[in-house]
């Protein structure tokens, strides 16, 4: 996502100064015209804008506090803008820990994956204050489609686990419909097809059909932008919040039981659409 962003960025003219743990992954944006820091303190002293895209807390906080980390940057006039998928009080507490830290701060998770990414079709859950909005808004309205204030910090993190739990129970119940369908004779294919054509679709299903169906038939493969391991952590921060609230999710939790068990039998780092067809080859023992 990262990648696809600052692509985004360099496309559109932006200056862009990029980083990564791993240095050689950002080769392609330094033949696009990014230049590249050493450290994630030098992307402090190098842009007025930071924006961070990390995987989980480990890494958050290496970047963050780690050596010659964001927050050890002798600059303090850069807002930082965390793009990450965190609960609530994870944002909160980075926030504070920011701010602490001399630095403005701003999260904006997003949803979406690499191509609407790179094709600014991204939607953005900002949560912070009005003037960190506005002075990050024009770069952030380049990234996405739609970008909204949704309230303080820590309001962005809810939205977006709330957009990615229908989301994530979506490709497990499809995976189970097709295999009623195709129980009762229904060709894979042909049941693939009436599913996406039917009310019982969401967008983004469509042009996945075809890659489900041939999973169905052979265990693949197919490393995905937003894959089941992300999916599965992501339903962990779902349940601890819901918990943390007195709340009950059992499609979650349901949904959380069947990712861990995919991810068990190897399929995690598969694009998480294919939740469906190892459901389905689950029931059919294939």
């Amino acid at each position: 996502m990262g990648l696809a962003m600052a692509e985004r960025l360099i496309d559109e003219g932006q200056s862009v100064c990029v980083w990564n743990r791993t240095a050689n992954k950002a080769a392609l944006l330094i033949e696009k015209g990014a230049t590249q820091a050493q450290t994630p303190a030098q992307l402090i002293d190098s842009c007025d804008i930071v924006i961070s895209m990390l995987f989980d807390d480990t890494a958050q906080k290496t970047v963050y506090e780690g050596t010659d980390g964001l927050l050890l940057a002798g600059s303090k006039t850069t807002l930082i803008v965390d793009m990450g998928t965190m609960t609530p009080d994870a944002a909160m507490t980075l926030a504070k820990t920011t701010n602490d830290a001399g630095f403005n701060f701003l999260e904006c998770p997003v949803g979406g994956t690499v191509a609407p990414a790179r094709a600014g079709k991204l939607l953005g859950m900002a949560g912070g204050n009005q003037k960190e909005f506005d002075r990050a808004k024009a770069v952030l309205e380049i990234l996405c489609r739609r970008v909204e204030l949704v309230g303080d910090v820590g309001s962005g993190a809810s939205m977006k686990l709330a957009i990615n739990l229908p989301l994530a129970t979506y490709w497990e119940a499809l995976g189970e419909a097709l295999s009623l369908a195709i129980a009762g004779g229904v060709e894979p294919e042909l049941a693939g097809s009436m599913m996406a054509d039917s009310s019982g679709a969401i967008s983004v299903a469509a042009p996945r059909i075809p890659m489900i169906v041939e999973a169905m038939g052979e265990k693949p493969t197919n490393l995905g932008p937003f894959d089941i391991n992300g999916v599965m952590k992501d339903l962990s921060l779902m349940r601890q919040w819901a918990k943390q609230n007195g709340y009950f999710i059992p499609l979650a939790d349901a949904a959380h039981t069947a990712y861990t068990a995919a991810a068990d039998d190897g399929w995690g780092a598969n694009d998480v659409a294919l939740m469906a067809a190892w459901r389905y080859r689950k029931n059919t023992g294939a």
